[in-house]
């Protein structure tokens, strides 16, 4: 949207007075105060391309409904449309150069969206930036709204087209360990209950139950997105549909479902409405949900990948950068590490949004832009980590198939497979025994006279070990 205009300016006012604007911006007066007042963190509008698609669809559902109204004309509701669609497309991105966390309860956020439709319809309309008695961003494009309901409604719908995204690159990593789980599915190992030896199992069982825990939460996510669906539009000020007309809620509100193609449905109780943010809250805590799980599998996958040769070595993840700056040859697992920490990010976003989504008062929750912001950023890294975790992890990681097998064997647990046939108190002192000597399990067992080889070797048979069985094996022996 540049054009020959760098170092001009034009004045434009407000309720504080006059300001110079770069004749390049198609935001306004109050934008570049919000720019001025809120320089507090590195995020920005402009890199949250679905919450200004979420502002734009917003406006275009209420021009829409105002149109119907007849409050505005309909060189005003073409030219808005389009500004509207080259928002949804992506063009006008850089317009929106403002800090996510910001004071007003979102009001630099709706009147930067405000200032930048009204200009960029007045372009369309034939007349310069600025030139308000046209097309005004509060008359106009901001008619019968206000940042209570228009801001909550631009996060709702842009929090549900990230939901969308994030829930494909989801599944994406979810089915990365499903297909390890294949790859590995006839490898035994030990499986392991506060850090001991447990009993026998497959690696792919492990990858599988990875996926698997990841996977029962997309149910929990679609139901916290749920919420997302429906908006306050139409409230106004605090819930009373001040300065709208009558309709105009409904109207708004069946425009963005047919612009969205969802199932928006206005709040039944408006004035509740404009102060909850329970939905953020969901969600945020949908994506902890996700955090500690995805934390457990990273944990798990250090673990598993422990030494090379004096931890657990059972699996070895791509190596991808030298690990020490003194230990030669070191390697150290730096990308389910750094999932770790995308996963308390996540976690301390969650609780940012709780204390925020807390701090409610009357009829309003100014706290909303931290939450939004917190939310966004959540989604976004996760999504970043996911295809960092896949690409540069999972789909490399190997399985250290001999050594599985030689710790399988060497393993005092297999004795928990033969408590079916010579009972809990034998299976006890041969364990002890194996202790005491270090013997294996498999040597006492034939050495004692319990079984013979061929009992044995069924009893435990890797595919005996890894799931229900019934065998029809009886005792020789009992010590």
């Amino acid at each position: 949207m540049k054009n020959n205009c760098e170092g001009k300016f034009r004045e434009e006012s407000d309720l504080l007075g006059a300001k110079q604007v770069p004749e390049c911006a198609l935001y306004g007066v109050q934008t570049l105060r919000g720019i001025e007042n809120f320089e507090i963190s590195q995020f920005r509008l402009s890199q949250y391309p679905y919450f200004i698609k979420g502002l734009a669809i917003t406006k275009l559902g209420a021009v829409r409904a105002n149109y119907e109204l007849g409050l505005i004309s309909k060189e005003q509701l073409d030219a808005i449309e389009q500004a509207c669609q080259e928002m949804i497309d992506g063009k006008l991105d850089d317009q929106f150069p403002i800090d996510m966390i910001q004071g007003g309860a979102g009001t630099t956020t709706n009147m930067n969206a405000n200032e930048v439709i009204a200009n960029r319809a007045l372009e369309i309309m034939g007349h310069k930036r600025g030139e308000y008695q046209y097309c005004s961003p509060n008359d106009i494009v901001n008619c019968a709204q206000s940042t209570n309901d228009a801001y909550p409604t631009a996060i709702h719908i842009g929090m549900y087209f990230t939901h969308l995204n994030f829930i494909k690159h989801y599944k994406i990593v979810i089915e990365a360990f499903r297909k390890k789980a294949e790859e590995f599915k006839n490898i035994v190992k030990i499986g392991r209950t506060q850090l001991e030896d447990a009993v026998p199992m497959t690696l792919g069982q492990t990858f599988n139950g990875f996926a698997s825990i990841l996977e029962d939460e997309i149910k929990h996510l679609d139901e916290a997105a749920e919420d997302f669906l429906t908006v306050n539009m139409g409230a106004t000020a605090i819930g009373t549909g001040i300065t709208a007309e009558p309709g105009y809620a409904e109207l708004c509100v069946a425009a963005l479902a047919k612009i969205t193609g969802w199932d928006i449905k206005l709040s039944k109780d408006l004035v509740g409405a404009t102060s909850d943010t329970s939905c953020l809250v969901g969600y945020a805590s949908a994506l902890k949900r996700v955090a500690v799980k995805m934390n457990k599998i990273c944990n798990d996958l250090r673990l598993l990948a422990s030494g090379p040769r004096c931890g657990l070595g059972e699996i070895n993840l791509p190596a991808m950068q030298p690990g020490s700056s003194i230990m030669p040859g070191k390697v150290n697992p730096v990308i389910p590490e750094v999932m770790n920490q995308i996963c308390y990010k996540v976690i301390g976003n969650e609780l940012c949004v709780t204390m925020a989504g807390d701090a409610a008062q009357m009829e309003l929750n100014a706290m909303e832009p931290v939450m939004a912001q917190c939310d966004f950023e959540s989604v976004d890294l996760m999504i970043n980590g996911f295809h960092t975790l896949r690409i540069r992890c999972i789909e490399g990681i190997t399985a250290n198939a001999a050594h599985c097998a030689e710790q399988t064997k060497n393993s005092i647990s297999i004795v928990t497979a033969l408590n079916p046939v010579i009972g809990y108190k034998n299976s006890t002192k041969i364990a002890k025994e194996a202790l005491a000597t270090g013997k294996s399990v498999y040597d006492l067992v034939l050495e004692h006279g319990i079984l013979n080889k061929e009992e044995l070797d069924e009893v435990l048979a890797p595919e005996n070990m890894i799931k229900p069985v019934k065998l029809d094996i009886k005792p020789r022996k009992l010590l």
